[in-house]
């Protein structure tokens, strides 16, 4: 990705993140492997961290283009 993805990058490295964390879970659910269960709910909340971080880039990038579009006016 580029340095100008706007937060892309976390978003898709989040979402990842979650499925993979919603896999370790249930299969760990499914095994009785609490260490595995526990992987996969710590995966889901470093998904959501990420995600939330690429909304953050996300609306700065879109404020900034906002504000250079008002001034160029």
């Amino acid at each position: 990705m580029t340095k100008h993805d706007h937060g892309l990058k976390e978003k898709v490295e989040g979402a990842i993140d979650k499925v993979k964390g919603e896999v370790k879970e249930v299969v760990g659910k499914v095994t009785d492997n609490k260490k595995l269960q526990a992987e996969g709910k710590w995966d889901k909340v470093k998904g959501t961290a990420k995600d939330t971080v690429g909304n953050v880039k996300e609306k700065v990038h879109e404020y900034k283009e906002h504000k250079e579009n008002k001034e160029n006016k």
